[in-house]
């Protein structure tokens, strides 16, 4: 069986894979890969089934050892990848012998890396996956981040598993560069003044240093919220930008929060909800609105190309 060893970890490497939906009665969001289109590209260039867990790294990534060979394919931000101190390209397989060491750099653009391999991490799966829910310690490696001296075991590939290649005129298609990030109204938007509206879309709002995989911090001249700020806990989904009483937008990330108090000026479309996943601290945000069925026409269209580029086996 393969196998890797975590020489050193990186800030927070873990185990992700598509998340566990249905369990936000019980206070677990879905989690998973923070960029989900990412670990989809990888694994089906893999010949692997889109919900194989990856490693996720964020900001600065680790170095691990390989024990067996292996075929494997780096997606998401690009962070200088080495395998036994040669270059790794993204989004291509890449085959890796026994006792290869993967090293990796920080990120200059995007936050977040990952580590898509043939067969998948197996680790134990809890309520249906594999993936590390951080703020409840569920799943992945114990429910933490991953530390030096873990040894991760790697699934068998199935029988018809193949790699397969992606043009950078495809890559582009699936994910088009930019900082905008489009939304849709949400519970309370009407709510919100017609000022803090127009200005929330408006303006360019910085990640701050404290953004996690709950929630992404956004710093800029303060929104005036409805009810300052405070209201009756209700249901909050993925994508949600919540307003705090000091004006602050948040949007909530993969490991949000299922409830919350603060009124929701507008939510992330689920098209554009990778690109959540990759926003660096002090990176510039802008929003833009859009209709429900313009919502759904992008995330058909993303759909439709990446079956056209990539077709699930």
């Amino acid at each position: 069986m393969t196998m890797i060893d975590v020489i050193a970890p990186g800030m927070q490497t873990t185990v992700q894979d598509l998340g566990r939906p249905g369990y936000g009665h019980l206070g677990v969001s879905a989690c998973g890969a923070a960029d989900a289109l990412a670990v989809r590209i990888g694994n089906r260039l893999l010949g692997n089934p889109d919900n194989a867990a990856a490693l996720e790294m964020t900001l600065l990534g680790g170095r691990f050892l390989l024990h067996g060979d292996a075929r494997l394919v780096l997606t998401g931000a690009d962070m200088d990848a080495t395998l036994d101190g040669k270059p790794v390209p993204l989004w291509a397989p890449v085959k890796a012998r026994t006792g290869a060491t993967l090293a990796f750099a920080g990120t200059s653009e995007g936050a977040r890396g990952y580590i898509c391999i043939q067969g998948g991490i197996k680790v134990p799966p809890v309520l249906g996956s594999r993936s590390t829910h951080l703020p409840s310690r569920l799943g992945g490696v114990e429910g933490r981040a991953l530390k030096s001296g873990d040894v991760l075991n790697i699934g068998k590939p199935t029988a018809a598993a193949a790699t397969r290649t992606i043009s950078a005129e495809a890559l582009v298609r699936l994910r088009s560069p930019g900082d905008v990030l489009r939304i849709t109204a949400s519970a309370q938007t009407t709510a919100f003044p017609d000022a803090s509206r127009t200005r929330f879309a408006s303006e360019s709002w910085s990640v701050q240093l404290d953004s996690s995989r709950m929630g992404v911090r956004l710093a800029g001249q303060p929104l005036d919220a409805p009810l300052g700020g405070t209201m009756t806990t209700e249901g909050a989904p993925l994508g949600a930008i919540q307003v705090t009483p000091s004006g602050e937008p948040v949007i909530l990330g993969v490991d949000h929060q299922t409830t919350g108090g603060y009124p929701k000026i507008a939510c992330v479309i689920s098209a554009d909800r990778w690109r959540i996943g990759q926003l660096r601290p002090r990176a510039m945000v802008r929003f833009e609105w859009v209709s429900f069925d313009d919502a759904r026409r992008l995330l058909l269209e993303q759909e439709e190309r990446l079956e056209e580029v990539l077709p699930c086996r």
